[in-house]
Parts: structure tokens; C-alpha cells; sequence
């Protein structure tokens, strides 16, 4: 269950990658922000905070006290605002878990990793370059692939979402939102096994 709530100590970060602006909304790149827009509803709370140069807000998901992130920091940058939520609360890095999009999985496919590289994400390989690591868990929202190998890839990850891969990456965002509460009342085993 998703509540808001007040008081005990955090003891998950959820970061939700994206680019920040309203040229970004709505495109394959920000479907972590998408994310968020569906916790937000669920939690019935804002993450409209500015800290840590991201946008933020506390919630209790799942009975655990979770501090939510939107980097305002642009993708390739957002490391440094999750670095210094972590030392803030001194939470580890196996406590933070990433909502991105991936353009190696198929339009509104969900892939729950325990840890793992980057897989040529920015947002994920600046986090792993500045938190100290690659073991954190992560939820992967498939946006699929340019349609031929001449595709510039910026102008695919930034276009905006239509038709059916709209349909399945919007669908994708509420099972990445129930997700993310598996992950913190179950487990990442857990989540793999339901989700992936």
C-alpha cells in the first residue's frame, strides 16, 4: 500500500531518471519521470521539493519510508544528486533503486536487475561512476529500438511517446510503480520473479 506518512527514518532512495523540461515530457527518455507521475497519484503526495538538485518528497510505500528523487540535473548528470541523498541519509548503494528507460528491451517490457552495468544508459553509468558502484537494484522500462540502424539514437530516446508503444510504456510505468512496492516489501527476488 502506498501512503503518505510522516516521522521514522528512510530506508530506500527510488530515483526516477529523466531530463527535466516540458521539450522532455512525454518522450522515451523520461519514462522514469513517468514512473514517478504514477507513484505520485498512488502516494497522493508531490515530489516537487527541491533538494539535492533534484525534486523530491518522503513517502511510506509499502511500510517502508522512501525518499523519492527526480534529478533535475539532466540524464548524464544524475549521480551527484543521488550521492548526496545517499551521505544525507546514509543509506547504501544496495538501497537505492533506479527507474529508467532501456532501448535493448521491447516496447513496454519490464526487466528488475539486482545490479548490473549500465547497458549504455547515461543516467545509470553516472550513478555507478559517482555512488561507488553497480550494485543497486534497478527497474528497466523497455521504450524498444530505432526502427532502422541509421536512426539517429538522441533523436529516438527524445521523441515523443504515440500510437501502440505509448500505449504499452504507459501500461509498462503502473507495473513499474507495483514493482517498485514488491521491491521494498518483498524484495528484488521477488519483483524479478513477479515482473520480469
Amino acid at each position: 500500500m502506498f501512503f503518505r506518512s510522516k516521522g521514522s527514518p528512510i530506508s530506500w532512495i527510488a530515483v526516477f531518471l529523466g531530463n527535466p523540461g516540458a521539450r522532455y515530457e512525454n518522450t522515451r527518455h523520461n519514462t522514469g519521470f513517468m514512473v514517478a507521475d504514477v507513484v505520485e497519484k498512488k502516494t497522493g503526495i508531490k515530489i516537487n521539493r527541491i533538494k539535492y538538485n533534484a525534486l523530491t518528497a518522503m513517502a511510506t510505500i509499502g511500510g517502508q519510508r522512501v525518499f523519492l528523487m527526480k534529478p533535475q540535473t539532466y540524464m548524464n548528470l544524475s549521480g551527484g544528486a543521488v550521492r548526496q541523498a545517499m551521505r544525507f541519509y546514509q543509506i547504501p548503494l544496495s538501497c537505492v533503486v533506479a527507474v529508467s528507460d532501456d532501448i535493448s528491451l521491447p516496447a513496454g517490457k519490464l526487466r528488475i536487475r539486482r545490479s548490473g552495468s549500465a547497458g549504455g544508459h547515461n543516467g545509470l553509468q553516472d550513478i555507478i561512476l559517482k555512488c561507488g558502484g553497480e550494485d543497486f537494484p534497478r527497474i528497466k522500462i523497455g521504450v524498444g529500438s530505432p526502427p532502422h540502424e541509421d536512426y539517429d539514437m538522441a533523436d529516438w530516446v527524445l521523441s515523443k511517446l504515440s500510437g501502440e508503444d505509448g500505449k504499452l510504456i504507459t501500461k509498462a510505468t503502473l507495473q513499474a510503480a507495483c514493482a517498485l512496492e514488491t521491491i521494498f516489501t518483498k524484495g528484488v527476488e521477488q519483483a524479478m520473479s513477479e515482473y520480469n
